[in-house]
């Protein structure tokens, strides 16, 4: 019997630790992300609370203020907690590249789960991530990168997702404006 109670306890924890996955795209940019949740992974470690992601951007330069730009990637880690039952709030560093700039951006990440009254529950999100100089490599002087989203849970565990991004990837020799751009897309979890 008691074996019986944990395993139900366990399974039930389980369904709270979602890994995702997440492809946005407008006219002109490809964007892939992926994160890993570590409490999938490690019973010492609470689900949704610690993550490890990877993120790709082949952007394009229309939404840029350069004729020419290298394609874009990322590793993060984020701690995130529940607040209440509505909103989380996550703080994450990540290690982000283009050709000649490297940076490590700290920052902080919101979502709020709107309070409508809908069959289809809807979120909104805000991250902002910044490196100053001492946390820039190469040829990096600084970095700045903002989102906004609007998810809607389509299905359990899909969201339709619409956003605005801007990203600063500033050089020593010049400040370059990297994407600037609307897009939608899809999320995953998993």
């Amino acid at each position: 019997m008691f074996k019986k109670i944990c395993l139900t306890a366990l399974s039930a924890v389980s369904v709270f630790a979602m890994h995702s996955a997440e492809v946005n795209i407008n006219n002109s940019d490809l964007e892939l992300s992926a994160r890993l949740d570590m409490g999938q992974f490690n019973e010492n470690v609470e689900p949704e609370t610690i993550f490890l992601g990877a993120k790709y951007l082949n952007a394009d330069e229309r939404h840029s203020d350069v004729r020419s730009i290298d394609d874009y990637q990322e590793l993060n880690f984020l701690m995130q907690r529940e607040v209440s039952s509505d909103f989380r709030l996550g703080f994450g560093a990540k290690l982000n590249h283009t050709e000649d700039f490297v940076s490590i951006p700290l920052g902080v990440e919101v979502v709020y789960k709107l309070p409508v009254t809908s069959s289809v529950p809807f979120y909104v999100g805000a991250s902002l991530y910044a490196a100053p100089e001492v946390l820039s490599l190469d040829k990096a002087d600084s970095f700045l990168e903002y989102r906004v989203t609007l998810e809607a849970e389509a299905i359990q565990n899909v969201f339709i997702t619409a956003g605005y991004r801007h990203m600063d990837t500033n050089y020593e020799r010049r400040d370059v404006e990297y994407n600037e751009s609307l897009y939608f897309g899809l999320k995953f979890l998993f």
